[in-house]
């Protein structure tokens, strides 16, 4: 009996953490594993254009939309101020931080000014999404698109704090253990270990209680108003969850460009995170990425494409919008709805007779 209940432990182990592996699905999947891989030794076998330029400015942005995802795909809730959230963050580094801008800039080394730019960040962002619960569908929409655009022309039109429409420039990045971790490799790996720990973030708060009591508030507010939820507490939550994600993207995004002005957190900019988003898949956490892929990948490289063909070469946004409408048009759920009904349609021709004609 002894032998028994001390070996015991020793077994189920294992198995326990078989069960917690198979409990989420990517882990099942070859071609996680496979882009996984890939994205492990990117910097092997890219160069410093593609592994910052085209690489990490997608896992930047991504992250970013991660968090429009979570709210839109979790919590029904559609918000245009992600970016500026992620701005928010940035220019809270710029300014706690050190930059050329000492006139501004308070000279906090970065291990205490990014703390801090994430909590505040946190907070611009809850209380923000604090003011959106109170409205639904299109109106919450145009209330997160008018914070947006409010901090954007107050940025614009400050110069004490923000720098006016030149911004804060040369900011500091880190530098610990010797390490310059904004030189091309080590930043790639900060970056992605970022995007992971996000993506993973997601995927486990979708899937507890939390999570699903917020998917219940999305499908039934009213059921579950009455089973008593609080509804608004919960969407509050999500928001503040989704501030976070966002600020870990707008710290990244000025450790990257090393300057943060305006122009970073424009309407129109806010409007690409949100098609960054649709165009992946608003139902995933991996959509996000998969849209900052193909955006990031139409930004740099439409206006070569434009010049080659004889074309204006500013026009380059023309064929992201086009790009943009061609996927919703064909799938309500981008890409990834996309690559889903081609495995459905491939496994229906699989599955089908190869002769004869099918019985009536």
């Amino acid at each position: 009996m002894s032998l028994v209940q001390s070996t015991h432990p020793q077994t189920s182990q294992p198995a326990k953490a078989r069960a917690i592996l198979l409990a989420w699905p990517e882990f099942n999947k070859p071609a996680v594993w496979l882009v996984a891989v890939i994205l492990l030794i990117m910097p092997f076998i890219a160069n410093g254009f593609f592994l910052i330029e085209i690489f990490a400015t997608t896992l930047i942005l991504g992250t970013i939309a991660l968090s429009l995802m979570f709210l839109a795909g979790y919590g029904g809730m559609v918000s245009l101020m992600q970016l500026t959230v992620a701005g928010f963050a940035a220019y809270m580094v710029a300014v706690f931080g050190m930059s050329a801008n000492t006139n501004i800039s308070l000279g906090w080394p970065w291990w205490l000014a990014t703390p801090m730019a994430l909590l505040l960040a946190t907070a611009f962002g809850t209380l923000g999404g604090a003011l959106a619960v109170r409205t639904e569908g299109i109106y919450t929409i145009m209330i997160t698109l008018a914070i947006g655009a409010a901090f954007y022309y107050f940025t614009n039109q400050n110069w004490a704090i923000f720098g006016g429409h030149t911004g804060i420039n040369t900011v500091a990045t880190p530098k610990f253990w010797g390490v310059d971790w904004r030189s091309d490799i080590p930043f790639y790996y900060v970056t992605l270990g970022v995007a992971a720990l996000c993506y993973f973030a997601v995927q486990y708060v979708s899937r507890a209680p939390f999570g699903l009591a917020l998917q219940g508030v999305r499908d039934n507010p009213r059921r579950m108003a009455a089973l008593g939820f609080n509804v608004n507490a919960h969407r509050v939550a999500a928001y503040a969850f989704a501030a976070f994600i966002a600020a870990l993207g707008g710290v990244l995004q000025v450790w990257n460009y090393r300057q943060i002005s305006p122009g970073s957190v424009s309407v129109g900019a806010c409007i690409d995170i949100l098609i960054i988003a649709v165009v992946g898949g608003i139902s995933r956490p991996v959509g996000p990425y998969i849209g900052a892929f193909i955006f990031v990948i139409l930004r740099t490289f439409a206006l070569d494409l434009l010049v080659k063909f004889g074309l204006d070469g500013n026009r380059f946004r023309l064929l992201i919008g086009l790009g943009f409408l061609a996927i919703v048009f064909w799938s309500s759920d981008g890409v990834i709805g996309l690559w889903e009904r081609w495995r459905r349609r491939a496994a229906a021709t699989g599955a089908r007779p190869s002769g004869g004609k099918p019985h009536g």
